[in-house]
């Protein structure tokens, strides 16, 4: 009698726990209505869709110089540092200038003289006419004062041609910026012999720079001039300077079998030439269905979402498959599997469970901003 009491308890105990664990919902709460899990959706709507990379560029002045002296002779001083911004037409580099200088003092010298002999012919001319005029001269006399006064205006203008050439000459001996920028390397120095095959420094003006970026083949083929936009971005992934490509190199690179695309800006942001920066490339721009990031889960590979359904009179969450493709910013392009205006839930998913009930409301406006998707969740 003992033992029968004791199965028929035990049994009781199994009934009553089985009883307990049909009353429990997906996730093992209780289920009903007021138990219902809250959750935000959102209504899946066309969206701007960039079809972009990102590549590193480099950025190139689009004036930027090498400096060569155009005399030779030795480095008589270096009145700038490396690294300053000069001015248009500021001195960079002196090369002694002391045999041009002496050289022009003795031609100015020849001036003075030249301009005496031809005051002398002048007036030997002036007189010949009149003695030739009061008949007690020769015209042939006269002739040859003549040629003598020409001969003497054309030795004065020789000499004066040669100092203008000189003062020319002794100006290139200051080597001047020929326009505003900054200064590079001297890899000479004070002492140095120079010859105009000498590379003096380089001179850059980083006010307009161009944004050299090496693409494939296949995708240069989908670049337009003047309308394709390259941008630069900063660490944090923010546009600083956007531009559109003005040049795509007919053949790619032999080494690298990449084509190289470049777009020019104005440098308002303090950039330097010669830098490496991240650049994107927006190859296209279009409308097309998206659904946020955060609302997608991936399982085994596959993308799922959890629509927003009714099953008898009540709203739960349906696990459907969908087909996305590339990201932009925080959405997904839907390219099957959803149409617009379904309700997806953009909240909770790795709590959800298909076909739990829920309580939808409809999601805050900066709901998804930063937040990646669920991966294997809701199994």
């Amino acid at each position: 009698m003992r033992l029968v009491r004791t199965v028929g308890a035990v049994c009781a105990a199994a009934l009553a726990w089985m009883s307990c664990k049909s009353q429990e919902g997906p996730q093992g709460g209780a289920a009903g209505a007021g138990m219902a899990m809250p959750v935000e959706v959102i209504s899946l709507s066309p969206g701007e869709v960039r079809d972009a990379a990102d590549y590193v560029g480099t950025l190139i002045s689009r004036t930027s110089i090498i400096v060569y002296p155009q005399v030779a002779g030795y480095i008589q001083s270096i009145p700038v540092k490396p690294g300053t911004w000069v001015k248009d037409q500021e001195v960079l580099l002196v090369v002694d200038p002391r045999r041009e200088q002496a050289g022009l003092r003795a031609t100015q010298a020849q001036r003075a003289s030249a301009l005496a002999q031809r005051e002398f012919a002048r007036r030997t001319q002036e007189r010949s006419a009149q003695l030739l005029k009061e008949g007690l001269q020769s015209r042939q006399d006269y002739e040859q004062a003549v040629a003598q006064a020409r001969q003497a205006e054309a030795s004065a203008r020789a000499i004066e041609a040669q100092i203008q050439s000189q003062r020319v000459q002794l100006g290139f001996y200051e080597v001047s910026a020929p326009f505003a920028g900054m200064v590079g390397d001297f890899p000479v120095k004070v002492g140095d012999y120079v010859t105009p095959q000498t590379e003096l420094t380089t001179l850059d003006q980083s006010r307009m720079l161009e944004v050299a970026v090496q693409v494939p083949v296949d995708r240069a083929r989908a670049i337009q001039i003047g309308k394709t936009p390259v941008e630069l971005l900063d660490e944090k992934d923010k546009v600083v300077v956007a531009a559109p490509v003005f040049f795509v190199a007919p053949t790619p690179s032999a080494t690298t079998q990449l084509v190289e695309v470049r777009a020019a800006f104005e440098n308002k942001e303090g950039l330097r030439a010669g830098e490496m920066v991240r650049t994107r490339v927006v190859y296209e721009v279009r409308e097309a269905l998206t659904v946020p990031t955060v609302a997608v889960t991936q399982i085994s590979g596959q993308s799922f979402v959890y629509e927003v359904a009714t099953v008898d009179g009540g709203t739960v969450a349906r696990r459907a498959p969908l087909s996305v493709g590339e990201v932009t910013g925080n959405d997904y392009e839907v390219t099957g599997g959803a149409d617009a205006g379904v309700q997806v839930v953009v909240s909770g998913l790795q709590l959800l469970r298909d076909g739990q009930p829920i309580k939808p409301t409809p999601a805050r406006p900066a709901q998804g901003q930063g937040v990646g998707g669920a991966s294997d969740a809701g199994q």
